[in-house]
């Protein structure tokens, strides 16, 4: 009887000898898959662990932004909530260096109240920064600010996402070399080159550099902040 150590030294070659036996373009069909499949698996790999960049019971390494008119930040069951200012409420980082190409920043958002965006968050790259806005003009209006000095609202990134209020939304920005990525809810909605784009924020969010995430006469809800280093 054959026990599991040698079933795992059989079964490859089986596997093989049974593709090598198909038709030509079933063969072609199985292997193609399979070469995709290592290739992403190797992709997978080459990111690293995500770090936590919220405990879920402190503001450590946070500070609430202070954009005049702000409302009130606090915590409440694991969530960073964000009151609805007049005009701007947020948060900005104020722990260590972060890196500022190849990683990847992820936080989950949910709107309360109010119909402006949720969720504009900022980040680095390279020397600069720029914003992604979720929820923006008016509540459905996605898109990164900015891009040679147009933002969210009139450059190519710039989208339409209903955002209803009490559900929350998992968002990821991806920044690269040459590269912004965004996704939310594991959508990839955002795919655009930076090299040789001005890259820049809203002089309204400056205050959140480096990373920071505000709403605009909006109360939110923000938990789970995360950061990792990717490969390029």
């Amino acid at each position: 009887m054959l026990n599991r150590a040698h079933l795992k030294k059989v079964a490859p070659a089986a596997f093989f000898l049974a593709v090598w036996l198909l038709p030509s373009s079933g063969r072609m069909a199985i292997l193609t898959r399979c070469a995709a499949l290592s290739a992403w698996t190797s992709a997978a790999t080459e990111e690293e662990p995500w770090q936590s960049l919220f405990d879920g019971k402190t503001l450590t390494n946070w500070q609430p932004t202070q954009f005049g008119g702000e409302g009130p930040v606090s915590l409440e069951n694991g969530q960073i909530i964000l009151a609805m200012g007049s005009d701007l409420t947020g948060i900005t980082w104020a722990g260590g260096a972060l890196p500022q190409v190849n990683y990847e920043i992820g936080v989950e958002a949910m709107k309360l109240d109010g119909n402006d965006f949720f969720c504009g968050l900022t980040f680095p790259v390279a020397a600069s920064h720029c914003s992604l806005i979720a929820g923006g003009w008016g509540g459905a209006t996605v898109g990164l600010s900015s891009l040679d000095g147009m933002d969210a609202s009139e450059n190519e990134t710039t989208q339409t996402i209903s955002f209803p209020k009490n559900r929350w939304y998992r968002i990821r920005v991806r920044v690269t070399d040459s590269k912004i990525q965004a996704w939310i809810d594991d959508k990839n909605i955002i795919d655009v080159e930076t090299t040789g784009r001005r890259i820049s924020v809203r002089p309204e969010v400056e205050l959140s550099r480096p990373l920071g995430i505000a709403t605009w006469r909006t109360r939110a809800a923000v938990r789970d902040i995360k950061l990792r280093k990717v490969k390029p």
